[in-house]
């Protein structure tokens, strides 16, 4: 084999990894920050083996809401904040309606502030990356079930941790609903 096809196959390689990458970059980057936390990602619970120790140790939880711009939706928390003890299951709740005349459909994300709390913020039950369809001004009631885990007041780092903020942001989602537009179907 020549110098110039060996350069040729490991150029072609690299171009095939790069773009192997750049296609699962996403998956990629959302499975780093649901492991680590990183970016104020909190965990989600799969089992409830946590939610048998409760501290003393209380944690003020404050809640936040934003919706795109391009939602035609008011969305908001029932409640700005509350205390929490360290392990204790805590339920709050948003409310999102549909401001348009039109069926639209909205897809959360959320995370945590500070970033070094959100490997410890729990949420056993939620209604984020789930798509939620409103009708013209329905309005919803969404419940998310969280607990902070007790293992964070065993880290020195997060001794001064004594807030921390749930935010979620609604965006438009990628599958809406066909709109009954029937009427201009049947025009010539």
């Amino acid at each position: 084999m020549t110098r110039n096809t060996t350069t040729q196959i490991l150029l072609v390689g690299i171009a095939i990894g790069m773009l192997s990458l750049g296609f699962y970059s996403k998956t990629i980057y959302d499975t780093f920050c649901r492991i680590t936390g990183f970016g104020g990602t909190p965990q989600i619970a799969m089992n409830e083996d946590n939610l048998s120790v409760v501290l003393d140790r209380t944690i003020t939880v404050n809640f936040d809401s934003n919706v795109s711009p391009f939602l035609p939706w008011e969305f908001k928390p029932a409640q700005r904040s509350m205390e929490v003890q360290l392990g204790q299951t805590a339920l709050a709740s948003y409310t999102a309606k549909n401001t348009s005349d039109e069926a639209v459909t909205g897809v959360a994300t959320f995370n945590v502030t500070p970033m070094k709390a959100a490997l410890y913020f729990v949420k056993t039950e939620c209604f984020c990356f789930t798509d939620q369809t409103l009708q013209p001004g329905e309005e919803m009631t969404m419940p998310v079930l969280f607990f902070v885990d007790p293992e964070m007041d065993a880290s020195d780092r997060h001794k001064d941790v004594t807030e921390v903020v749930l935010s979620y942001t609604f965006f438009v989602a990628e599958d809406q609903p066909e709109a009954t537009v029937a009427t201009d179907k049947a025009l010539p």
